[in-house]
């Protein structure tokens, strides 16, 4: 399913190199993009209402103009609280690549090498090594999660009452822990990996790492609402409260907050879909026009290749970030669950696109939406790039039929939004968005579902009340009431 998923937003991309340049300033008001990104926006309303998520924040970049930002339902339930793009939400292991990039600005300073033991630079690391013929894990192993290391620093910090280990505590636990894989011989995701290269960080620059990551990455960025910490004194306010996953019973419980303490490299970040659009608009500069702000563009692009391959080619890693790679083209970024959060942040670096999706539920479904939002925009990007403009000069006004219509006994839903010269009817709920009905007018209220083929298929016809509003669907002799 990812596979294909990658193939089809590729294929909406491919060939729009261009974009940036020559379209951003009208690429939102192009008639394509605003029809996907309003069946985009339906979709992601059904998605938080059918599965209960309490609020959601989602963001679409292209290259520096943000083209879509919104928030869904509210960052506190028992307030009120709306959620928006200034919400934060924990991204959890997001903060990884943040990590990494502290990493490669001292690769890049002369204080380490990537090939570097990682006990070279942190004496202390004194964990049970089980494979001494593979060599020392190293610092290279750590970023694609390949040093052979348990996933975990020994203590359940991802169970009630969220023990993460304060630094000497964390200290003295590895010790005690034992490698599981000989080094650089497979992947096993770790956030111990990560936390070292935290620790690495603050090593071999002399600075605190939160302090580092502040000075050298956040504030150049303007990235003003990422912290590396949870910020008590804004929750259930500004930073989301997190509620639980949804069991036999569908009713969501407020997550406490919590401090990661020494964990905080690979998973304590706090953050919003504004600061990450941030954060991805100065990767696009970088690559796109070079220099060394924050990072030089060569070592962005270096974290962006795979470095680590399973022998199956199912898992590919780059330096901190994840990497797949579908036709020669390279789709880049990570994910993140925390207590209470799930997140996603997804770019196509080549294309200058990138997707965010902030959810504060244990089982939010951010991952589903950061690609349905780039594999349904993907295709009218292109389309935009190109200069088409399907609407018709003096075409009726179709925005009176937009809205969602369905029964009162088979539940589910219609969602019909304007798309160009046309409708657009998708089915509710589903779990990606598949099938989208283009719906042409006839005449007045109408309509005939044309086919990928182009064929004319069944009749729609709007129903109007007594005062012309619109008020439902008669196809195939049943009536859809229209619902909002």
């Amino acid at each position: 399913m990812a596979r294909r998923f990658f193939v089809v937003l590729l294929a909406g991309l491919c060939g729009a190199g261009a974009l940036a340049e020559e379209a951003a300033p009208s690429l939102v008001d192009h008639a394509e993009v605003q029809g996907a990104l309003a069946i985009t926006d339906a979709w992601i309303d059904a998605v938080r209402d059918y599965e209960g998520v309490p609020g959601l924040s989602v963001g679409l970049v292209v290259d520096q103009e943000i083209v879509f930002s919104k928030g869904y339902g509210y960052a506190n339930l028992r307030r009120k609280v709306p959620a928006d793009a200034d919400t934060i939400y924990s991204i959890c292991s997001i903060s990884k690549l943040f990590t990494s990039i502290g990493v490669m600005q001292q690769r890049d300073a002369g204080n380490l090498s990537l090939r570097d033991p990682v006990k070279d630079h942190l004496p202390w690391f004194d964990i049970g090594e089980q494979h001494t013929a593979a060599g020392p894990a190293r610092i290279h192993g750590l970023l694609t999660h390949s040093a052979g290391l348990p996933r975990e620093v020994d203590f359940p910090y991802w169970m009630d009452g969220f023990p993460f280990p304060e630094r000497d505590a964390m200290l003295a636990r590895i010790p005690a822990q034992e490698t599981l894989y000989p080094a650089d011989t497979r992947f096993q995701y770790s956030n111990l990996g990560l936390t070292l290269a935290g620790e690495i960080v603050a090593a071999a620059s002399g600075q605190p790492y939160a302090d580092y990551v502040r000075s050298r990455i956040l504030d150049p960025l303007g990235m003003g609402d990422t912290r590396t910490y949870f910020p008590k004194k804004l929750h259930g306010k500004q930073m989301a409260l997190g509620y639980t996953g949804r069991s036999r019973d569908p009713k969501r419980s407020v997550v406490s907050p919590f401090d990661t303490r020494s964990i905080t490299p690979a998973a304590g970040f706090t953050s919003t879909v504004n600061d990450l659009a941030k954060f991805a608009q100065w990767q696009f500069r970088l690559l796109g026009q070079g220099g060394d702000a924050v990072l030089d563009a060569n070592t962005l692009r270096e974290m962006h290749r795979v470095h680590w391959a399973d022998e199956d080619w199912k898992t590919t890693w780059g330096l901190g970030f994840s990497v797949i790679n579908v036709d020669g083209a390279t789709m880049v970024g990570h994910t993140g669950g925390c207590p209470g959060y799930i997140t996603a942040f997804l770019l196509a670096p080549k294309h200058k696109v990138a997707a965010i999706a902030l959810t504060n539920a244990a089982d939010g479904p951010a991952v589903a939406i950061a690609r349905n939002l780039m594999g349904t925009v993907g295709p009218a990007l292109k389309k935009a790039a190109q200069g088409n403009q399907d609407e018709a000069a003096g075409a009726d006004d179709l925005s009176v039929y937009a809205g969602n219509y369905g029964g009162d006994i088979w539940g589910g839903e219609t969602a019909i939004r304007v798309w160009g010269d046309q409708l657009a009817a998708l089915g509710l709920p589903q779990d990606k968005i598949d099938n989208v009905a283009k719906l042409k007018q006839v005449d007045g209220d109408t309509f005939v579902r044309v086919d990928d083929a182009g064929d004319e298929r069944e009749t729609w016809v709007f129903q109007r009340a007594a005062d012309g509003t619109v008020e439902g669907i008669l196809r195939h002799s049943q009536i859809s009431k229209r619902l909002r």
